[in-house]
């Protein structure tokens, strides 16, 4: 191939990425801008309809009567959380996917988000405990079951498929704990222990937005960092080391900061089902295979999350918390994955 024709095919490569790039940019500045007007709506319109000036003035600090109340202390915290909580779902299950190649992967479908749930419902239930106290259990645990899954599925190396089951069967077990301790649970702990299992941001407040603002900031600055190495994982350890990539301390690294993410934001506003697992092939559907879905996916997870909140409060008869919304949306998607993954013959 002569020089001109090299570069020619050069200049044609560099030209298809940058359309790429521009394509992504768009699509992502489109997922921003929806997840902005979502926030909007929630600020303006609940059960009764604030004007957008008066919370523009709350938003400057300005005391608005009535509207400093509605807006500032109950939509703008709940909104808030949703948003950074959706956000983390969404940064931390799309993660976990694409390192194991497998959609299946889901912290919330391997046991990671069980297992903060059990801790966080014995603390609630047996010790008492309620608030900081609970979301700190919560976290550890979260983490604690994400090493024994880890150390479970380890066999001369973790494969996906290995992960999955053991994460499926240790969260099987975890909701058995989880009814027994509720079969035991007084009156007066049992509807908080329920409250926190279903997933919601009812009574969220700023105080509960800052450690899931702080734990985003580190941990998907970190993941963030490590697309490349993630993709590079995808195509296994001997290929990944070949690029250049240091295996075993990356995989450390994402697992961790995947884990944290989710960990944090279930402590927050419990287990909100199927954000994580939903988030990141709705991000592919969207920006096309071969382009990196983390931003897009961390984007569509806080819009599943706000948009489910403001649907359960104020658009279905009776007020439902987002957990419920989510689920019922995400369930059918896990049954249709399950039953095309069998007729493929994909994980096996």
């Amino acid at each position: 191939m002569s020089t001109a024709s090299q570069t020619a095919l050069a200049d044609q490569l560099a030209q298809m990425r940058q359309q790429r790039a521009r394509s992504r940019s768009r699509v992502v500045t489109t997922i921003c801008g929806a997840v902005l007007a979502g926030f909007a709506v929630t600020l303006c319109l609940g059960q009764s309809l604030t004007p957008p000036i008066d919370v523009l003035r709350v938003l400057a600090g300005s005391d608005v009567p009535g509207a400093s109340f509605t807006v500032g202390t109950l939509r703008l915290p709940r909104a808030l959380v949703s948003i950074l909580a959706g956000m983390s779902f969404g940064l931390g299950g799309v993660v976990v996917q694409t390192m194991l190649r497998n959609p299946l992967a889901s912290p919330d479908i391997i046991g990671i988000s069980t297992g903060a749930s059990a801790a966080a419902v014995f603390a609630i239930v047996m010790l008492g405990w309620s608030g900081v106290a609970v979301s700190v259990v919560a976290v550890l645990a979260g983490l604690g079951v994400a090493l024994l899954i880890y150390m479970l599925a380890w066999r001369d190396g973790v494969t996906g498929t290995r992960l999955i089951l053991v994460g499926i069967g240790l969260s099987a077990m975890l909701e058995s704990f989880i009814a027994y301790v509720l079969s035991r649970a007084p009156s007066w702990s049992l509807q908080d222990a329920l409250r926190w299992l279903t997933g919601s941001v009812n009574g969220a407040t700023l105080g509960q937005a800052f450690p899931v603002l702080a734990s985003l900031t580190v941990f998907g600055s970190l993941l963030l960092t490590r697309q490349r190495a993630i993709e590079a994982m995808r195509l296994g350890d001997d290929s990944a080391i070949a690029l250049g990539v240091p295996v075993a301390r990356d995989r450390a690294i994402v697992i961790l900061s995947a884990v944290g993410l989710i960990a944090v934001a279930t402590a927050v506003s419990g287990p909100i089902a199927f954000v994580a697992f939903l988030s990141g092939p709705i991000a592919l559907r969207i920006i096309g295979s071969g382009k990196s879905p983390f931003v897009a996916a961390a984007l569509i997870g806080a819009l599943l999350v706000l948009i489910g909140d403001y649907v359960g409060q104020h658009l279905l008869p009776g007020r439902y918390p987002v957990g419920v919304v989510t689920g019922a949306l995400g369930a059918p998607y896990l049954i249709y994955l399950i039953a095309r993954s069998n007729k493929s013959g994909e994980g096996k």
